[in-house]
């Protein structure tokens, strides 16, 4: 008698949360390379409504940030965008967003995303502990940072460093100059038609 037998392949899914105030290339580039590095079904984006460990004075609106996000990404089958943090409001705590994204992929192993230079924060953020139970922590190695933490193992990983950052791209608009090529053709675009961080 022959026993069938059916290997349930686990997904795997990778979350990559910020402000996105607004997206760029780096965050593309890092979100495609830790994909195929580990061989990732897909990686999901989620802005923040309001960060909590940021000043948000400089935060433009949620729904702008997060319909830049889905303009960015707009051509990879693998690239997500969630807005449970926008609908959620207040506050954006990573362990409430990973609850959720657990309990629409139940049998789904979660990798959570985030520059290594993130490493000395880990520690404060709200259940920490639960984090780590949800998520393997994913760090791109970035220099002089990517050690282990409190004996907290972490997935490094190396990526194509870019010098490219939201704050530079809000500074450029102020100053009236180009942000072409620091982030997709349609982003611009978008800002530019929004009048957006000027």
């Amino acid at each position: 008698m022959w026993i069938l037998t059916f290997v349930i392949k686990m997904m795997k899914i990778g979350i990559l949360g910020g402000t996105f105030n607004p997206v760029h290339f780096g965050h593309l580039i890092l979100a495609e390379q830790v994909r195929g590095q580990l061989g990732l079904d897909k990686v999901i984006f989620v802005p923040t409504f309001m960060p909590p460990h940021k000043s948000n004075s400089d935060v433009i609106p949620a729904r702008y940030r997060f319909e830049m996000l889905g303009l960015a990404i707009g051509n990879n089958k693998a690239f997500s965008v969630s807005d449970i943090e926008i609908r959620r409001r207040g506050k954006s705590y990573t362990v409430d967003t990973l609850r959720q994204i657990k309990e629409r992929y139940p049998h789904a192993k979660l990798f959570f995303i985030c520059g290594s230079d993130l490493v000395s924060e880990i520690p404060s953020w709200k259940n920490v502990d639960e984090i780590y139970a949800l998520a393997a922590f994913v760090l791109a190695r970035r220099p002089g940072y990517g050690r282990r933490l409190s004996g907290r193992p972490f997935i490094k990983i190396n990526v194509a460093q870019v010098d490219i950052s939201s704050s530079l791209i809000r500074k450029l608009r102020r100053e009236g100059r180009s942000i072409r090529y620091l982030t997709p053709n349609s982003v611009v675009k978008y800002i530019e038609r929004h009048g957006l961080y000027q």
